[in-house]
């Protein structure tokens, strides 16, 4: 099974499904006295169940947004059929998919990272999938960081030439560029958010975001907060998990109820997914998860 954490390094029942529609439902209703969504990255639960009983736990949990990593890559035409039918039927929606080739960051990979975007441009529209992270890729031995941060931006501003204008289910189609700590790939070239504000900026294209990894800045930086309220309008996308160990908020050193009420304070409105490895029962940690974001945001509206 793929996942995040190896993609980083290697790439530089009816009455069931009747209940989950109405659950899915009242969630949602839930959900929209916050500003933003709530998601789950879907690599780190359920990873021993079939695709279609993974999205039932996700939705037992109380979530209706789902994030992918290539889990479909794979999938033949009839499996894709069956899955994305299940998709509906439980009345999830995903926001957002991973697992592109090829990074940005290598001016000696610049074709076939466009050549990744075009190919999963199709399979996202099936999905109704409107966002896709991008990665940098790895440092480039002997080849200054200047040029490797001139090449992220050249290539991104390349990329949106594939995108721009287009739209999925109504929303805009984005990149969203991801940073990635050292320890986690010490090999990965974009380890910090703050250069990845600097990138997006450049590219200076509303398709073009920064997918905000509070899990991997606190290991290459920490100050979470600072960077958030300076580059909210570049942020396209929160990963939530604390340190050390990628589990649960509240089991480790970074503080959550302050980052989601300055969220709220904020007013982001795009969408806050759980990538953490639950220390016990993944659908009552994804639970409590959600429930305290949106009870912390709530309190601070």
């Amino acid at each position: 099974m793929l996942d995040r954490r190896t993609f980083s390094k290697s790439i530089g029942g009816a009455a069931l499904g009747a209940a989950a529609l109405g659950g899915a439902a009242a969630r949602a209703e839930s959900q929209d006295s916050a500003p933003f969504k709530v998601s789950v990255m879907l690599w780190t639960v359920f990873r021993n169940l079939p695709f279609e009983e993974r999205l039932e736990k996700v939705v037992e949990a109380g979530y209706t947004n789902v994030e992918l990593v290539g889990e479909y890559k794979k999938w033949s035409e009839e499996e894709f059929n069956r899955n994305n039918a299940k998709r509906k039927q439980l009345g999830i929606t995903f926001d957002t998919t991973a697992g592109l080739g090829h990074g940005v960051g290598n001016p000696g990979d610049r074709d076939a990272m466009l050549a990744d975007v075009q190919k999963e441009l199709p399979t996202m529209e099936k999905l109704d999938c409107p966002s896709c992270i991008i990665m940098s890729g790895n440092v480039v031995p002997g080849m200054p960081r200047e040029t490797q941060h001139q090449s992220c931006i050249e290539g991104l501003k390349r990329a949106v030439a594939l995108i721009e204008g287009k739209q999925i289910k109504g929303e805009p189609v984005r990149l969203l560029l991801e940073n990635i700590d050292p320890e986690e790939n010490p090999k990965y070239y974009m380890t910090s958010v703050a250069e990845g504000f600097e990138i997006v900026r450049a590219v200076n294209h509303p398709q073009v975001r920064l997918l905000y990894d509070f899990f991997h800045e606190q290991i290459s930086e920490g100050n979470l907060i600072e960077k958030l309220q300076k580059n909210i309008d570049y942020t396209g996308l929160v990963h939530i998990a604390d340190v050390p160990g990628r589990h649960e908020p509240g089991t480790g050193e970074i503080n959550y109820g302050s980052i989601y009420r300055k969220l709220a304070e904020l007013k982001y409105d795009r969408v806050v997914a759980m990538e953490f490895l639950p220390t016990s029962d993944p659908v009552a940690k994804l639970k409590k998860a959600r429930e305290d974001a949106l009870k912390l945001t709530a309190a601070s509206s």
